[in-house]
């Protein structure tokens, strides 16, 4: 019945902040940018490499979420890389705080954490 995840949509608090973040930090391809005035928010569709998307929006005043590991609801959003300690450097070598990478228990796979602007848990895993 499903196929496979179309698109995440993340609510940012800074939007220029957030869309360098995805666009130059993390390199994923802006598509679609549009400003909603009547929202006064903005919505920048960016393309991941398997076809799915990652919708970021911007709207004024939103509330915060938590965002603590074992919060309820959305954990976090995982990116398939081919080398996480690649990222890692690449990450830190801008700025970013990166957690230790670890390896799954189950699948023996390398993985580690950072986060957003908005302090949305981001982690990278190694290529299955």
């Amino acid at each position: 019945m499903v196929n496979s995840i179309h698109h995440v949509a993340i609510i940012c608090s800074d939007y220029q902040t957030s869309k360098y973040f995805y666009t130059s930090i993390l390199g994923i391809e802006g598509i679609a940018e549009n400003y909603r005035k009547p929202l006064g928010s903005y919505k920048l569709d960016l393309k991941l490499p398997n076809g799915g998307q990652i919708e970021l929006f911007s709207f004024p005043k939103a509330p915060n979420r938590p965002s603590y590991p074992a919060a309820l609801g959305l954990r976090h959003l995982a990116f398939n890389v081919e080398s996480v300690e690649g990222v890692r450097d690449y990450l830190v070598s801008k700025g970013i705080e990166v957690d230790p990478i670890r390896i799954n228990d189950y699948t023996r796979k390398k993985y580690t954490f950072f986060n957003d602007p908005d302090e949305l848990p981001l982690e990278v895993y190694e290529q299955v």
